[in-house]
C-alpha cells in the first residue's frame, strides 16, 4: 500500500484520505514535541480498525510540504512510534516501519518515516476510544457501528478464526516447501486453487486472495510477522518454584520455539526430552524411569497448539518444566459447551483447519515412542486427552489436572515419576 516513491508523492500532492494520514514531526529542546503520543495512537487504531492506511512522519498535512525528519532523531522517532503501539494501543499494533526519503520543494531529499498499517484481525482501543478512518480524518466509532465491527472480527461468528484472511499479506508469504507437503496425491489444480481447497489461502473482502490464519501459522516460517505471539515459550527450572526475585537464576534452559505449527510441536517435545531426568531402579537388574511419559508430553502440546485460541492478541503458549511437574498455559477457554470435566470424554476442534492439516504431519522417524502409536501428529479420534491421563498416571501415580483461569487460559499440570 503506497510503498513506491511515485505513489507517496501522488498521493501527498492530492492530500490525505481515508488511506493516508500527514504528520510533521516537531523538535525542540532536545525533545519530540509533536505528534503527541495518544494523538498518534488514535491515528493508527483507526486505521486498523478500518480496511488499513499509511501514516507518513515528516510531512506537514495542511500544506503537503515535505518537512523531513532530522537524520540524528530518526531513532528517536521510530522509538515513539514503537512505544506507541505497543503501550497505547490495546491489543498492540505492529505496524510496518520504513526509513526513506522524498524531495522537498527545492529538491532536497529529506528523511521521513513510513508507517503502514494493516486491517487487523482485532478491534483496538487507544487512549481517545475506539476509532475508525472516515475520509482524511478519524472519528468515534458509534456503539452500534463497534458492536458490527465486534462481531465481525470474533472468532465466534460466520467463519472461524483460523479461517480469516490476515492482511498485508500474499500468499508469496507462504514457503512453497512447506504448502507443497500437503499435496498427497496427483492434482491439475493450480497453487491458488490447491491453497483455497486446504483452507490455507481465501479470497478477502476486497476480492484479493490472502492467506488465512492457518495458512500463515502451518505454511510461513516466519509468521511471527503477522502473528507474533504465535509462538511456545520454554522454560525449564531449577526446583518446584519461580523464584520472584532472581528468576533467571533458576533457569535452567529457555527457548523461545517458533516456526510452522508442526515444528512448534516437535521443538517443545524435544525440549522436554532434552530437560527431563531419567531415573534408574536398580533393585532388580537396571530399568530407565523417565521424569514424564513422552507420548503423553506429545498429546498435551499437540492439543495446546491445535486448540488455543489464537485470537486473543498477546498471548503465547507456556510450558514450564520442574523438578515435580510441567505446566503447560494454553490461551483461550474452553470451546462451545465442554468443560474442564469432560475433556476427557468428549472433542470440540477450536480450530478446523489448523487440526486438519495437522492431520497430514507425519511424525518425524526418530520419535520412535510416539510412532508406535500414530502415524500423524493429530488422529482426530479424541484420544489425546484419554492417553496423557492414562499414561501419566501409570508412570507418577497421580492424574493430571486441567484447570481454567479467568475463562481465558487453559491449564494441564502433568505430575513427575518419583524417584524409586
Amino acid at each position: 500500500m503506497l510503498a513506491t516513491r511515485s505513489e507517496l508523492l501522488e498521493k501527498i500532492r492530492l492530500g490525505e484520505d481515508s488511506f493516508l494520514e500527514l504528520k510533521e514531526v516537531r523538535i525542540a529542546g532536545g525533545r519530540i514535541r509533536g505528534p503527541q503520543q495518544n494523538d498518534l495512537a488514535d491515528e493508527l487504531a483507526a486505521f486498523a480498525n478500518s480496511r488499513g492506511g499509511v501514516l507518513l512522519l515528516g510531512v506537514e498535512d495542511r500544506t503537503r510540504e515535505i518537512l523531513g525528519i532530522p537524520l540524528d532523531r530518526l531513532d528517536d522517532v521510530e522509538t515513539l512510534v514503537r512505544q506507541t503501539c505497543e503501550d497505547s494501543i490495546k491489543p498492540a499494533l505492529v505496524p510496518f516501519i520504513e526509513r526513506m526519503t522524498l524531495p522537498d520543494s527545492t529538491a532536497v531529499e529529506r528523511p521521513i518515516l513510513r508507517i503502514e498499517v494493516p486491517r487487523s484481525l482485532f478491534v483496538h482501543k487507544s487512549p481517545g476510544g475506539y476509532f475508525h478512518r472516515v475520509g482524511s480524518s478519524k472519528r468515534e466509532m458509534a456503539p452500534d457501528y463497534l458492536a458490527r465491527l465486534f462481531q465481525q472480527r470474533s472468532q465466534t461468528r460466520i467463519i472461524r478464526f483460523d479461517e480469516q484472511t490476515v492482511s498485508g499479506t500474499t500468499v508469496d508469504d507462504l514457503d512453497p516447501g512447506r504448502w507443497r507437503r500437503f499435496i498427497t496425491v496427483l492434482t491439475q489444480d493450480e497453487p491458488e486453487d490447491f491453497l483455497q481447497k486446504l483452507g490455507m489461502a481465501r479470497a478477502d473482502d476486497d476480492g484479493v486472495l490472502r492467506p488465512t490464519v492457518a495458512g500463515i501459522l502451518m505454511g510461513c516460517q516466519y509468521h511471527q510477522r503477522f502473528l507474533p505471539n504465535a509462538f511456545i515459550q520454554a522454560v525449564a527450572y531449577q526446583g518446584t518454584e519461580i523464584a520472584p526475585a532472581t528468576e533467571s537464576a533458576y533457569q535452567r534452559d529457555a527457548q523461545d520455539i517458533g516456526g510452522t505449527l508442526d515444528e512448534q510441536i516437535f521443538g517443545a517435545y524435544d525440549f522436554v526430552r532434552k530437560n527431563m531426568r531419567v531415573m534408574a531402579d536398580k533393585r532388580v537388574g537396571r530399568q530407565d524411569i523417565p521424569q514424564f511419559d513422552l507420548l503423553a508430553i506429545f498429546e498435551a502440546v499437540a492439543n495446546a497448539v491445535a486448540h488455543r485460541d489464537y485470537s486473543i492478541h498477546g498471548s503465547k503458549i507456556r510450558l514450564r518444566l520442574f523438578e515435580d511437574r510441567i505446566e503447560l498455559f494454553s490461551p483461550g477457554s474452553i470451546p462451545n459447551t465442554m468443560t474442564v470435566d469432560s475433556l476427557p470424554y468428549r472433542q470440540c476442534p477450536r480450530n478446523e483447519t489448523i487440526t486438519t492439516l495437522l492431520a497430514r504431519c507425519p511424525i518425524r522417524d526418530q520419535d520412535e515412542v510416539v510412532r508406535t502409536h500414530r502415524r500423524f501428529i493429530m488422529d482426530r479420534r479424541g484420544e489425546g486427552v484419554p492417553i496423557i491421563f492414562s499414561h501419566s498416571l501409570r508412570l507418577s501415580g497421580r492424574q493430571p489436572i486441567y484447570r481454567l483461569i479467568n475463562d481465558s487460559e487453559l491449564i494441564l499440570t502433568i505430575f513427575s515419576a518419583m524417584p524409586p
